[in-house]
Order: structure tokens, then C-alpha cells, then sequence
């Protein structure tokens, strides 16, 4: 998996939270190309069940009807960009709920934080602040809303020298501006 989009407001209003993402891309099961998704919401739900269901040059047919394994990659890691890959199994964001992830600066302990906006705006940073605002706004189990469907997992970078600790068991990749000279190096 990849994630990439044009960076975007969070939720309009006084609290302005970026995306640090600029393109969502899947990589073929089959042809090992990049394929971009047209939308965040496409990519979480591909990302969810990516195991269950890999993702082949075909899926991308809803939305790019002559694609096949037989096309050039949609996207290459040339060095533009920083390379990040997520993780299988997180679920899709809840309808009125957004998920922000933000990259931290290179050479830090941890690669990005991943945030929540609820739609009342409030921005929530760990399961511990999710769950104490679920529990105040009951409003929000009752229109089927659970804990189970949010992750607070950040993506791992695909340049190992980006940040000091390098996670592993990572299956999906993030593409980020990359503001420097340095070319990341990626895995594929």
C-alpha cells in the first residue's frame, strides 16, 4: 500500500490540521506497479482488507476503466518524494471522522503522529483521548461507532535513515513532499 494526496485542510474551522500526504497509490499484486487511488476514502478501504483482498492492476478498473498490469507504474520513487509504508487491517475512518497524518521532522524518534478529527472538530492524539471523548459524546456509539474503528498506527518510512528508530512489519507505502535535497532510498 501507498498513500498520496494533494495536501488538504483537515476539517474546516478555527483548529487547521495538514495532511503531509500527497498521492495514495496501491502496488499490483501481480506487476508490482504503483497504481493511484482517486481518494483517501477509496485507499482506507483498500487498506483494510488488502490482505483479504489484494489489490491487482484490474481493481483499478472502477475508476480508470483500460488500466491492466500491462501499463506503465502511475507513480516512480525518484527521489521527490519521501516513501512511507502502512500497515494492513487499519479501518476505514468512520463517515464524519477524519484521520490526519502529519511527518515529523527528519532524524526524530518517531517518523509521524497520526491524528483524529471528530465532526465537532475536537483533534484527538491517542486511543486514551479517543476513548474519554467517546465516552462523553454517547452520541457517537449510538450512530454505530466504536473504538475498534480507529488506529492510531503511523505509516514506516521507507528511507531507513529517516528517523532513529526503524519499525518493521510494515506492507504499504505513503508518499510525502520532500522538502530536501536528500533522495530517499526505498524498498520495494
Amino acid at each position: 500500500l501507498f498513500k498520496a494526496m494533494e495536501q488538504e485542510q483537515g476539517i474546516a474551522s478555527a483548529k487547521k490540521v495538514w495532511e503531509s500526504v500527497k498521492y495514495y497509490t496501491v502496488k499490483c499484486a501481480e506487476c508490482s506497479k504503483w497504481r493511484l487511488i482517486p481518494s483517501k476514502e477509496k485507499y482506507e478501504e483498500i487498506r483494510e482488507k488488502i490482505e483479504e483482498q489484494p489489490f491487482v492492476c484490474e481493481t483499478a478498473r472502477e475508476w480508470r476503466p483500460e488500466i491492466s498490469c500491462k501499463d506503465e507504474s502511475d507513480v516512480k520513487q525518484d527521489g521527490t518524494m519521501r516513501w512511507a509504508m502502512d500497515r494492513p487491517r487499519i479501518p476505514q475512518t468512520p463517515s464524519g471522522w477524519q484521520r490526519i497524518l502529519r511527518i515529523r521532522a527528519e532524524g526524530g524518534t518517531k517518523f509521524a503522529d497520526v491524528y483524529y478529527v471528530a465532526p465537532s472538530n475536537k483533534r484527538l492524539r491517542s486511543m486514551v483521548e479517543l476513548h474519554r471523548y467517546i465516552d462523553e459524546h454517547p452520541e457517537y456509539a449510538q450512530e454505530g461507532v466504536s473504538i475498534s474503528q480507529f488506529s492510531f498506527q503511523p505509516p514506516v518510512p521507507l528511507d531507513e535513515k529517516y528517523s532513529a528508530k526503524r519499525r518493521s512489519g510494515a506492507y504499504g507505502a505513503i508518499e510525502t513532499q520532500n522538502n530536501d535535497s536528500a533522495a530517499p532510498q526505498t524498498q520495494n
